[in-house]
C-alpha cells in the first residue's frame, strides 16, 4: 500500500534566509505538540516542507486539520509518497484525483526540486495527464481554474502526489517572536487578541484580572476554558489571575466618577507590566478596538499608556465587533464568550464615563490614592496556572505558587534581577480569573 502523509506547506518561513531553520525547527516542535493525541512515527523538514507521517502509514484527515490549526501553517495536503517510477507516482495520481470529490475538470501540476531526476516537468504533465485522461474518461482537462489540481512533486529522491489540500492559519511558529503579556477576559476581543499575536509567533502569557472577592469566580472558569480553546494553536503556556475586586471598590470611593475605567486600566497595565518583567515578557497585549467603548478613544488609550513604559499592542485596534466575532467563531472561543459572568467591573462602572481625559486631571485623580502600594500588593497576591499546551513557554525563577494545591509547586530560587520580579510572592489557592467580556469590560 502507498504510504500516505501529511505534507505541511508554509509561506513567510519560507523568507527568512539563513533564520530559515530555526523557524522550521519550532514549527517542528509545534506540531509534535499539537499531533501528540495520534499514531505519528515521524514529523521531519525537507526541502521546503514539513511531512508527518503515520504509525501505519496512513495519515488521516483529522490530522491534517489538527496541522491546519497550527500557526505557522500556510497549508496542509494529503499526500501519498511514492518512488520515481513512472507507474507508481501515475497510480497515487489516479488515486488521489479519485478522492476529490465530485468535479468535471482538472489538471496536472508536476514539479521538481532538490533532486536530479532527469524527467522534465513539462514531461510529467504529459505523462501524468494522459494516465488521467484514460482512468477518467468523461472529465476533461482545464488549465485555467479547474475543479481539482493534481500536484506531483519530486523532491530528494521522492515523489509526493496529492489534490486534496486544507488552508492552515498561517503566520509564524508560536515561539519565535518572544513573550507578551495578554489582558485576557471572557468577552469576544481579548481572546482574538491573544489568538492574532500568538499566530505572528509571540508566546502568551494573559493576565485575567477577576472580580473576587465581590464577585463570584464564573468568568475566572470561563477564561481558563477560552485557553483550553486556544489550545490546539498552542499559543498560551501560563495564564496569570488578578483579584481585583476589592481594589476596584477603593479605586471607585475617591477618584471622580467619570474618570473611575481609566484608573482601573492603569492600574492593570502597571500591575500586567510588572508580571511581565518577571516573565521576561517584552510587551502588553489588550483587546481594544478604537472608539468601541469610552475608554478606547484616543484621548483615554494616551492616559492610560501613560502610566507604563512597555510598549502596548492592540491588533484589533482597526476591528469592529461583527469581524471580532466572525474571528471568536474561526478560532473556538465565540460560544464561551457568549456566556455571560458577573462581574465587579460591571458593578462599579460610572453612569458617565470620561470620553476625553485631560492627562492633568488624570494625574491628579492617580494621587488620590496609593497606586504603588495597590500595584504590590496585587502583585503579591497574584495567582497563576500553567498548561501544557505551549513547547515554546518556559516558566521564570520566581516564588509564585500555582493555584490549584494539587500542582507542584514552583521553583523556591528567589527571582534574579530587578526588585520588582522578586516581590511576587505565595499566593492563594483560588483558581486563575478574567473579567468579564462585556462591552464595558475594561480589560476589552
Amino acid at each position: 500500500m502507498t504510504e500516505r502523509l501529511c505534507l505541511v506547506h508554509y509561506h513567510e518561513i519560507g523568507l527568512k534566509g539563513k533564520n530559515r531553520g530555526t523557524f522550521e525547527n519550532q514549527l517542528v516542535t509545534n506540531l509534535h505538540r499539537a499531533l501528540k493525541a495520534y499514531p505519528v512515527s515521524r514529523i521531519a523538514r525537507i526541502s521546503g516542507y514539513v511531512v508527518v507521517e503515520a504509525e501505519d502509514g496512513q495519515a488521516t484527515p483529522e490530522m491534517a486539520r489538527a496541522i491546519a490549526k497550527v500557526p505557522g501553517v500556510a497549508r496542509v495536503s494529503l499526500a501519498y509518497k511514492c518512488g520515481l517510477d513512472e507507474g507508481e507516482y501515475n497510480a497515487a495520481a489516479v488515486k488521489a484525483l479519485g478522492e476529490a470529490g465530485d468535479f468535471q475538470t482538472f489538471k496536472v501540476h508536476a514539479r521538481r526540486s532538490s533532486t536530479n531526476y532527469p524527467v522534465h516537468s513539462i514531461d510529467m504533465n504529459h505523462i501524468v495527464g494522459s494516465a488521467l485522461c484514460a482512468a477518467f474518461p468523461t472529465k476533461k482537462v482545464e488549465m485555467h481554474n479547474p475543479d481539482v489540481t493534481v500536484v506531483v512533486h519530486v523532491v530528494q529522491g521522492s515523489t509526493f502526489v496529492y489534490a486534496a489540500s486544507m488552508p492552515g492559519v498561517g503566520g509564524l511558529p508560536v515561539g519565535t517572536a518572544g513573550k507578551v503579556v495578554t489582558l485576557l477576559s471572557s468577552g469576544f476581543d481579548s481572546p482574538v487578541a491573544t489568538w492574532m499575536v500568538g499566530r505572528r509567533g509571540a508566546t502568551c502569557i494573559p493576565v485575567h484580572f477577576s472580580g473576587r472577592p465581590m464577585t463570584s469566580d464564573t468568568s475566572e472558569w470561563l477564561c481558563r476554558d477560552i485557553v483550553d480553546a486556544l489550545a490546539p494553536a498552542g499559543v498560551v503556556g501560563r495564564m496569570y489571575v488578578v483579584p481585583f475586586g476589592e481594589y476596584q471598590r477603593q479605586i471607585s470611593l475617591v477618584v471622580p466618577q467619570s474618570l473611575r475605567i481609566i484608573m482601573y486600566r492603569r492600574v492593570m497595565y502597571r500591575v500586567a507590566e510588572r508580571i511581565a518583567r518577571l516573565e521576561g515578557a517584552k510587551a502588553i497585549v489588550t483587546g481594544e478596538s478604537l472608539g468601541q467603548v469610552a475608554s478606547q478613544t484616543l484621548d483615554n488609550i494616551a492616559a492610560v499608556n501613560e502610566g507604563v513604559t512597555m510598549p502596548i499592542l492592540r491588533p484589533l485596534i482597526g476591528s469592529d465587533k461583527q469581524e471580532i466575532i466572525r474571528r471568536s467563531q474561526e478560532i473556538g472561543t465565540y460560544d464561551i464568550s457568549c456566556e455571560t459572568a458577573p462581574d465587579c467591573c460591571t458593578l462599579f462602572m460610572p453612569r458617565r464615563p470620561e470620553t476625553h481625559a485631560r492627562m492633568r486631571e488624570v494625574l491628579a485623580a492617580w494621587d488620590l490614592f496609593d497606586h504603588d502600594a495597590m500595584i504590590d500588593d496585587l502583585v503579591e497576591h497574584v495567582e497563576y496556572q500553567d498548561f501544557s499546551q505551549c513547547p515554546s513557554y518556559h516558566a521564570p525563577k520566581g516564588r509564585l505558587r500555582p493555584h490549584h494545591s494539587e500542582l507542584e509547586p514552583a521553583d523556591p530560587t528567589p527571582v534574579e534581577g530587578e526588585q520588582d520580579a522578586a516581590e511576587a510572592a505565595d499566593k492563594g489557592d483560588a483558581p486563575v480569573a478574567v473579567s468579564s467580556g462585556g462591552a464595558s469590560d475594561p480589560v476589552e
